[in-house]
């Protein structure tokens, strides 16, 4: 992994102000050039826009893991999930991948819906493309009431229906959405046949899982410009008001049915927007849910996946919880000492390796006094401030502002200044990120450098 220790100076090509709104202007964070490129981009702003309220102490708790393709994501997912369950929570494991891993571990077969594998823990494997039928059906039995669009929805056969790309994820989030309520729907919760303390979920790929932490807070953003043209064009304020209902009563977000008949377009657009403002919340809340890196101590590369997924989450806007090594019948104390070096300041333990040549003694394992350390990382805070690693710091002395940016490389990061120097956009790890600016702080960057993993942004 590249040092980012040098130190980096950024300033704009010319101090004037910006004439045109819609020009951007790049800070691109290589070595110092005697001249400096200045590119102005959109973005919407962040979950950090809006305050939202916590969310009660009763919704189910999503617990997710991150780490390079056979370094043991799926071998802790199902620990954690035993885990929880000998701790006496009732706890669902979530597999989204074909891959029949789970099953061996677990001695259990998986199915589309939830199949008790032992003593509260159940299991189910989502599959996309029996996913696409309920919400069909849904925007089908909407359509009947409203008559939008005098029967040419009937006629569509979901079973004739294939998966796309992209939408592995998008049907995993609405499918995880109904098991945890990042959306806050308390009475579609209240009238699920199957209720769980915890979720435990193994994505696709560590990628896909990326982008979900990221999804509600992104389509904020398309939300803002959808409403931009439902309300400002003459087709967006003819077809708009039936579409948003038509949506909102297929896919049950603000669990209002039919009264939203007789709501005004702008208090459904305030809806969708609140909705989207308490999902982004639930990834940053460490009492609601608990990301975790999982790595090979034995591998260089195992760990600098690790660490490029730990700055991905952030960038995300996800809360990373602590990061977990796979032992190994000949690892020692210094590989131990290495991951918790690496992962400074997050907690570590270590997950004991898992034979896979007889039946998993699950029972035996977990309760294994040697894995307290597991244990206790897996207990996960007992409040909403307790156990949460701050990765943006204001410094308004300084006039200063502090990014936690671990794996990144300095040539990868690149910062969006644009809306008269009160946000701050950060390109990295093909995700991007906005940051509000204090007023005290509020400016044009004047340089930027590397220390600790930290990119420091000086303001002027």
């Amino acid at each position: 992994m590249t040092s980012l220790t040098s130190p980096l100076l950024l300033s704009p090509s010319s101090s004037s102000p910006l004439k045109n709104p819609n020009s951007p202007s790049v800070f691109s964070l290589s070595r110092i050039r005697a001249r400096r490129t200045l590119i102005i981009n959109m973005a919407a702003s962040s979950n950090d826009d809006v305050a939202v309220p916590p969310p009660s102490q009763k919704s189910p708790k999503l617990v997710t893991f991150l780490g390079k393709g056979g370094s043991g994501k799926t071998t802790s997912t199902i620990f954690a999930a035993q885990h929880y369950a000998i701790a006496g929570l009732k706890t669902c494991l979530v597999v989204h991948s074909q891959d029949p891993t789970a099953e061996y571990l677990l001695n259990c077969k998986i199915g589309s819906s939830p199949t008790t594998c032992n003593d509260n823990l159940s299991a189910v494997r989502l599959e996309t493309t029996k996913m696409l039928l309920e919400p069909l059906n849904r925007l089908k039995q909407a359509d009947a009431r409203l008559n939008m669009t005098q029967g040419v929805l009937e006629g569509v056969v979901g079973e004739e229906l294939g998966v796309l790309p992209g939408m592995d994820s998008i049907f995993s989030a609405l499918a995880l959405e109904r098991l945890v309520g990042f959306f806050g729907n308390a009475a579609q919760r209240k009238n699920q046949k199957d209720k769980f303390d915890i979720i435990v979920y193994d994505g696709v790929s560590s990628e896909e899982t990326i982008r979900m932490f990221g999804a509600t807070s992104k389509a904020r953003l398309y939300l803002k410009y959808l409403r931009n043209l439902a309300e400002k064009t003459d087709l967006g304020r003819l077809a708009g008001p039936s579409l948003l209902r038509l949506v909102d009563e297929g896919i049950g977000l603000s669990n209002k049915n039919s009264n939203l008949n007789g709501k005004m377009s702008s208090e459904i657009w305030d809806d969708l927007e609140q909705i989207l403002e308490r999902g982004s919340s639930v990834f940053a809340d460490p009492c609601r849910f608990g990301c975790y890196l999982v790595m090979d101590p034995n591998s260089p590369t195992s760990l600098n996946c690790a660490l490029r997924y730990w700055g991905c989450a952030i960038q995300a806007g996800a809360q990373v919880s602590g990061a977990f090594g796979i032992e190994s019948p000949n690892s020692c104390a210094k590989l131990a000492e290495t991951v918790k070096k690496t992962f400074m300041p997050l907690p570590c333990a270590s997950i004991p390796h898992i034979s896979m040549g007889a039946p998993v003694k699950w029972n035996e394992i977990v309760p294994n006094i040697v894995n307290r350390d597991a244990h206790d990382l897996l207990t996960g805070p007992t409040s909403d401030k307790s156990g949460i690693t701050c990765t943006v710091k204001f410094d308004p002395a300084s006039k200063s502002v502090t990014l936690l940016m671990p794996g990144f490389d300095k040539s990868e990061i690149k910062l969006y200044q644009y809306r008269g120097g009160s946000e701050l956009l950060v390109e990295a790890g093909d995700q991007r990120r906005v940051i509000r600016l204090p007023s005290q702080i509020q400016g044009r960057v004047g340089g930027a450098r590397f220390v600790d993993r930290s990119l420091i942004i000086t303001m002027r």
